[in-house]
């Protein structure tokens, strides 16, 4: 139960593995998830480690696979995910899984190779059957061909003065779409408008045979006159990327050129088609077993990692390691290694032997689904020292209970509560479906905290008597607004409520006011027009209180951490003074609220004090202030012995623990000189003392058996089981043997406690105030909500014509939308952040440090969460 308040207890250990069994004790440890190994090599370089070659086979097998998911992922074939958890396979496996995977990549490569090129050959021929077919359209567009070769002869003739008949070659090919006109501004100035060019759109996009894409084509026919213009035309579409194809002459001939066109492109679609089929067989059967293959290979790369950061024993025989581990789960680190053993088939068992260390261990706090999502908000602050006390257990209640107070509605409560509920409740299936919106993930991740907070919101709802900005008359109401007896005679009439806007009811009338309501609020305080005057001092005085209770219980759990590291001086001189300060001036505060609304009733309300100007008077010593009347009798005796000890608990935190630390210090420094006198009689006397002759003990303490051969320095099992926690207490205590060895600075000790001291003093002040901000948010969501039914729902129930039915829901979708985006996300979200700084800053700091480093353990189900858990 203990571990529930503060960290894991932890454990440096030492492994021995034999080679044979390493790999498998690894993997055992790894589906295990409870150990975090140390690098044993740290000068040693990545690729120089004993497994490098196994790392980068792996490497190869997850980058072979990346390629078969990407060719999955583009054929939109969906991979199953049977959740099934396969073991690692062993180290004679990998040659199988080797050629498992070169020989599905070469497969696919050589299908895309052939697929490429058959569709780059039947796109060759579709354009050129849309060219034979556009070319044939464009010749018999002309009404006389003989007319033209006729005209075309004479200006032959004209030019150059000879009678041969004139010939016009031409060329013909395909571009893309959206180059033709720079295509035809290009032919125009470079042949000075010497050719002719006719280009019509291909219908249907075709397919890119390297990217897949599809591509709007069209069909050009140039004529031209001469080599020349020829050779220019032929660079103008090589520079414009035009594929030109060579087209006959003679109609007769294209028509047997189309026709032989159209049978390779039946026969050419028939074997795309049957080699699609056989890639997507191949696919298909790959995508069932891919995310198998992806564990096996990721798990196998994670353990030869992990052997590379063991050592290797002189003998080459076993792999010494070094990990971190929770003590409570000792028994199970040595059942997995057992496991690991039996199932290498070696009969060496592995050993593991507890260590004595002076290293700060990592700090680990067990957590289930439902905590660790507050663990998370504790950890975004810091990591807690090891063994601390840990904040989480008690923000389980406080984080949702103060946003409660600065969100608290029943209406949005109830909302809030019904969408974590949903969450809750579909979890196993959200958790399959893997969505990848980081939005939607983070927000699942925090649903039992979502839940708390909308639960938390109803009963703060109930308190302030608040749905949707408006009071349900649960009990009735204790106020009576009959007409009733008027103080300057005679009855209150009916004409005298109608005819006026504002009356007054008075609280002290005998049989009007019946006493404290039942539950919350009274629901007339929704119509009064001192509505706001009320609720702001009610919540204000509320906000203290629950602010000076929040932090004067982070003090008191500085005393645990203080008691659990043996740690007095902090006890006399630190938690004593700070509990003290705060309880005379602001614990004295919230007694005087109470008091005042216990002492004060209806009739007196009007002549009591007021506690603002009371407290500053009481921190000033100024009594005169004959406006502000006491409290009770003997007030100023109290409040200025009150005054005498807050200020005398700042010099206890500021100059005696400061000279305290520096008597230690120096009785400590005396110590270790008498030691340096005579060391070798303290040498022998600490050996008598522990059982141990000064001519074997060393041998016999820096020896350990392993397989009959004694390896290492360490002490057996059995003695590091009783030596590590006496180590590791004796070693947190003030009185440390060792702690001369740490440096000592009068001034760095003196400046460090002055400015704590400061800190605390003023941060009560601060602090304080700080939870003001209860008060002001939940005013602020109160009266936003006010406004947003006034300004817009009411429109709609003021309406009584016949088609208010109609505008009262579309009025309503807007106040739902309005409210859930407002009031619910952002109010929320704003209310979620507060909430999380008074934790932060005003709470934790009192007794959480927030300085380690998490326990980070080799898990195989953290490994694979990263990829799989998307």
């Amino acid at each position: 139960m203990g571990e529930l308040f503060r960290s894991e207890e932890m454990t440096l250990a030492q492994l021995f593995l034999q080679s044979e069994a390493a790999y498998c004790c690894v993997s055992e440890l790894g589906e295990l998830g409870m150990v975090q190994f140390r690098d044993l090599n740290p000068d040693v370089n990545v690729f120089q480690r004993k497994f490098v070659n196994e790392v980068r086979r792996c490497e190869e097998m997850d980058r072979k696979l990346r390629f078969v998911e990407k060719e999955i992922k583009k054929a939109n074939i969906p991979t199953v995910d049977t959740g099934e958890n396969p073991e690692v396979p062993f180290p004679r496996d990998m040659i199988d899984l080797e050629a498992t995977f070169e020989k599905l990549e070469n497969e696919l490569k050589e299908i895309n190779t052939n697929q490429e090129a058959l569709k780059k050959n039947f796109l060759e021929l579709t354009e050129l059957k849309h060219i034979l077919r556009r070319t044939q359209q464009f010749f018999d567009e002309m009404e006389d061909p003989a007319l033209m070769e006729e005209s075309s002869a004479l200006m032959e003739g004209n030019e150059g003065g000879r009678g041969a008949p004139l010939r016009l070659g031409f060329v013909a090919g395909v571009i893309s779409r959206e180059r033709i006109p720079t295509f035809e501004r290009m032919l125009w100035r470079v042949c000075r408008g010497n050719v002719f060019l006719r280009q019509a759109e291909i219908e249907d996009p075709l397919e890119d045979p390297t990217t897949g894409d599809q591509v709007h084509k069209s069909v050009f026919i140039i004529f031209f006159q001469g080599d020349q213009l020829k050779n220019r035309v032929k660079k103008i579409c090589e520079g414009f990327r035009a594929s030109l194809y060579p087209c006959p002459e003679t109609p007769q001939e294209r028509k047997e050129m189309a026709a032989g066109v159209n049978t390779r492109i039946d026969d050419l679609q028939m074997v795309l088609n049957q080699t699609e089929d056989h890639r997507q067989r191949v696919l298909q059967a790959a995508a069932k077993t891919m995310r198998v293959w992806f564990i096996k290979v990721r798990k196998m790369k994670a353990i030869y990692h992990t052997l590379n950061l063991c050592n290797i024993d002189v003998t080459q025989k076993c792999l010494i390691a070094e990990v971190w581990c929770p003590v409570s789960d000792l028994d199970s680190i040595q059942f997995a290694l057992r496991r690991g053993t039996e199932r290498s088939g070696s009969t060496v068992p592995s050993i593991l032997n507890r260590m004595t260390t002076k290293q700060t261990p990592p700090t680990f706090n067990k957590t289930n689904k439902f905590t660790s999502g507050f663990q998370n908000i504790v950890d975004a602050y810091g990591i807690g020292n090891y063994r601390e006390i840990n904040p989480a257990p008690y923000t389980i209640i406080t984080f949702p209970f103060l946003f409660a107070v600065m969100f608290g509605d029943m209406g949005h409560g109830v909302l809030m509560t019904c969408a974590a509920l949903y969450l809750v409740l579909r979890e196993s299936r959200i958790l399959s479906q893997k969505t990848e919106n980081e939005m939607f993930n983070m927000v699942f991740a925090g649903r039992y905290i979502i839940l708390l907070m909308g639960i938390f919101s109803v009963y703060t709802g109930i308190i302030y008597n608040d749905c949707f900005s408006k009071s349900l008359n649960m009990f009735g109401s204790g106020w009576s607004v009959r007409p009733m007896f008027n103080p300057k005679g005679g009855n209150w009439t009916f004409e005298t409520l109608s005819e006026n806007k504002v009356l007054q009811l008075d609280p002290a009338v005998p049989g009007v006011f019946n006493g404290p309501y039942p539950l919350g609020i009274d629901p007339i305080w929704n119509i009064a027009t001192n509505k706001l005057t009320f609720l702001n001092s009610f919540k204000m005085k509320m906000s203290v209180i629950l602010g000076v209770i929040h932090m004067l219980f982070g003090v008191s759990l500085s005393l645990f951490n203080h008691l659990y590291f043996k740690k007095p001086l902090n006890i006399f001189l630190g938690f004593i003074p700070e509990i003290v300060f705060m309880s005379s001036l602001f614990g004295y505060l919230v007694l005087l609220v109470f008091y005042k609304w216990t002492a004060y009733d209806a009739l007196t309300s009007k002549d009591a004090p007021s506690l603002l100007i009371a407290f500053i008077n009481m921190c000033l010593f100024n009594y005169s202030d004959v406006t502000n009347k006491p409290l009770y009798r003997g007030q100023m005796g109290i409040q200025i012995m009150l005054v005498l000890i807050a200020l005398a608990c700042v010099p206890c935190m500021l100059i005696v623990k400061t000279m305290v630390l520096r008597r230690q210090h120096l009785w400590k420094k005396h110590l270790s000189q008498k030691r340096e006198e005579s060391p070798a009689e303290n040498l022998e006397q600490s050996l008598e003392k522990t059982g141990v002759s000064s001519s074997t003990g060393l041998t016999q303490q820096g020896t350990q058996k392993f397989g009959g051969v004694r390896v290492g320095n360490g002490p057996t099992e059995d003695e590091a089981g009783i030596m590590d926690h006496d180590a590791l207490s004796q070693h947190s205590e003030d009185g440390d043997e060792h702690a001369e060895e740490e440096p000592f600075d009068f001034g760095d000790v003196a400046v460090h406690q002055a400015i704590h001291t400061i800190e605390y003093c003023l941060g009560c002040i601060s602090n304080t105030a700080s939870y003001l901000r209860l008060w002001a948010l939940s005013l602020a969501h109160a009266q936003l909500s006010e406004v947003l039914w006034t300004m817009v729902m009411h429109l709609g129930l003021s309406s009584r014509s016949g088609g208010g039915f109609f505008g009262l829901s579309i009025i309503f979708s807007a106040f739902a939308t309005l409210t859930v985006c407002i009031l619910l996300i952002m109010e929320g979200l704003s209310a979620f952040l507060h909430a999380l700084r008074l934790h932060w800053v005003e709470f934790q700091n009192k007794f959480y440090t927030g300085q380690g480093f998490k326990f980070v353990p080799f898990s195989f189900e953290s490994i694979l969460e990263g990829r799989f858990d998307e």
